[in-house]
């Protein structure tokens, strides 16, 4: 007997996704342009070109191949990516042209602002580790589109009310998205979810595959974090610093992946988990270090953190808080972005502590930031979970999650799906 898979969706997404491509195209052709720049201003824009490339590197291909390790979900996992990333750019362009750019009824499109988006689709990418093979794409879709819309918000609120400027307030991407991402999926959690543990585990193929796009990310994620960094010189510091960072991390992390495993031996989840988190740790903090040993503490620590947090985070938040966190992403960015604006906070105070004056006000904007970013994360995660859980939207059964087979074709199975 041909076995079943998840209900059909052809009529959901390809409808769902030519009218959001139809609306996108609708409403660059009005209010969206070409910026007119000087000579100067464009030959300092293209010279952005390279860490532009470096950016598109870690969105499409790094967290593609990062989510690969799933043993029966490789094509969801690594298709579904570029799929949301591909939408989550586009909306992201045009959240934040109404938002933060918009000059009478247009909005100017360039380089920079294409950096920018991609930046914010990087938290839909995110949030889609925490639910990865519990929903399917017409769902991943709407949860890129209502992220997109909320982080773009969160960024206008602060500048607006904080006056912390776009460019810094869109590090804060990696607690967003991670937030976010455990909301929507403890909104979605299935109790059944420990009868498929094994659908959860790597084949040697997949567990390759997944190391493969975290050296993707690791070694591009210089670049992430110094590309917003206007002045040259505090570019330089900020890749220096960032580099030092996931060099300790990975040291660390294989260390502690031994501490973690009951029989001595390397393991490579925990690798994959901690290596990076020096490098998410300094997202906002990378050009205020002026000596390497404190980036390099910050690594250790971020390390320390996420492989320990993988170890007894993870299981407690199921067991106890019955969230299911797919790739671990609240271990892997939302921790390691927790120390990385601490960071950021405390480095503030050092270099303010003969101005009281400029001091508590410079604290109380950043700490205000934070903890406004985590409340927008949560509620917005919170309600696009109670969304996502209408029926009309097809989630996919328990006995289908994480099984590529619900969605694609397979020509040289027996039975066509």
């Amino acid at each position: 007997m041909a076995p079943r898979y998840a209900p059909r969706i052809r009529v959901r997404i390809v409808a769902l996704l030519l009218f959001l491509e139809t609306l996108i195209i609708c409403l660059f052709a009005v209010f969206g342009s070409y910026g007119e720049s000087r000579d100067d201003i464009l030959k300092k824009k293209i010279n952005t070109y390279p860490e532009f490339q470096d950016v598109h590197v870690i969105l499409f291909l790094g967290f593609g191949f990062t989510v690969a390790f799933l043993r029966q979900y490789g094509f969801s996992s690594m298709g579904f990516c570029f799929l949301i990333a591909a939408f989550g750019v586009q909306w992201s362009l045009l959240m934040d042209g109404f938002l933060l750019h918009l000059n009478g009824l247009r909005f100017p499109i360039d380089l920079q602002s294409l950096v920018m988006a991609n930046l914010s689709a990087v938290s839909a990418l995110i949030s889609m580790g925490a639910v990865l093979g519990k929903v399917n794409p017409v769902q991943l879709i709407l949860m890129t589109l209502l992220e997109v819309t909320a982080f773009s918000a969160n960024r206008w609120a602060l500048w607006k009310l904080l006056e912390i400027k776009p460019v810094h307030s869109t590090m804060y991407v990696h607690m967003f998205g991670a937030y976010f991402g455990v909301m929507v999926s403890w909104c979605l959690y299935n109790a059944g979810l420990k009868y498929f543990q094994e659908k959860e585990e790597s084949k040697w193929r997949s567990g390759l595959l997944s190391m493969f796009g975290t050296l993707f990310l690791w070694m591009f994620w210089p670049s992430f974090n110094a590309i917003l960094i206007q002045d040259h010189e505090d570019k330089q510091i900020a890749m220096e610093n960032t580099y030092c960072a996931l060099a300790v991390s990975t040291v660390v992390a294989f260390a502690f992946s031994v501490l973690c495993n009951k029989n001595g031996k390397l393991e490579m989840v925990y690798i994959r988990n901690a290596t990076l988190a020096g490098g998410i740790a300094l997202s906002s903090s990378a050009d205020l270090i002026n000596v390497p040993w404190i980036a390099m503490t910050v690594g250790f620590l971020a390390a320390l953190i996420a492989t320990f947090g993988y170890r007894s985070v993870k299981p407690f938040l199921q067991s106890m808080l019955q969230i299911h966190d797919t790739c671990g992403v609240l271990c892997l960015f939302g921790l390691p972005g927790l120390i990385g604006a601490f960071t950021r906070i405390t480095l503030i105070t050092m270099d303010n502590l003969t101005q009281l004056h400029t001091l508590s006000e410079s604290i109380i904007r950043e700490f205000a930031s934070l903890c406004m970013t985590v409340a927008t994360s949560l509620i917005a995660g919170l309600l696009t979970g109670f969304i996502l859980k209408c029926r009309v939207w097809k989630a996919p059964q328990l006995w289908k999650y994480f099984d590529d087979q619900a969605y694609w074709e397979f020509p040289h199975l027996i039975y066509k799906l």
